[in-house]
């Protein structure tokens, strides 16, 4: 199943110590800055990436929509939250969405529709790991552990299982 990244914005940016220091200078620096890491990692791994950005103090009436280098921006329309439009992606794409986010009841409203939500610190943490281990030219650990034809089909380790559903949550969580 693909991954659409659902990303707070501004939830991230100030969740991050580098983002922050070039949201103070400016918001537009903010964002590009984050914008720009976003890039970076669509690069790496090319899940699909949405940016939700509040846009309350802005004249426009409408919600506005663009693209960028592949990542899909949106700003919210007037008397509408970046969260409102948030919840109404989580609402309607459930379980390919994997929200990122500090704000608690927004991720429990995406968990309640069947989206998995992450910290924006730990989601932070992982794209960094992924830039890092793009630029050493590093595969990831989790190949090694993975079923190979010639290792026979005996399983090991404990006899219950998982949900299918919490399975599909760890899948996503991994695949960032």
């Amino acid at each position: 199943m693909a991954v659409h990244l659902v990303i707070d914005g501004y939830n991230l940016i100030r969740q991050s110590p580098a983002l922050s220091a070039q949201e103070e200078l400016s918001l537009e620096l903010g964002r590009d800055a984050l914008l720009e890491r976003l890039r970076q990692y669509k690069r790496v791994r090319s899940h699909r990436i949405t940016v939700v950005f509040d846009a309350a103090n802005k004249p426009n009436l409408a919600e506005e929509r663009s693209q960028q280098q592949g990542i899909r921006i949106i700003y919210s329309g007037q008397g509408e939250t970046a969260d409102t439009v948030i919840k109404r992606i989580c609402r309607k794409q459930g379980e390919k969405v994997l929200l990122v986010t500090t704000d608690r009841e927004l991720a429990s409203y995406a968990e309640g529709r069947g989206s998995v939500a992450i910290d924006s610190e730990d989601f932070e943490a992982r794209m960094e790991m992924a830039l890092h281990m793009d630029a050493k030219g590093v595969e990831e650990e989790n190949e090694k552990e993975r079923w190979h034809p010639d290792k026979g089909t005996r399983k090991k380790g404990p006899a219950k299982r998982l949900s299918k559903k919490e399975r599909r949550r760890r899948e996503k969580r991994r695949k960032v």
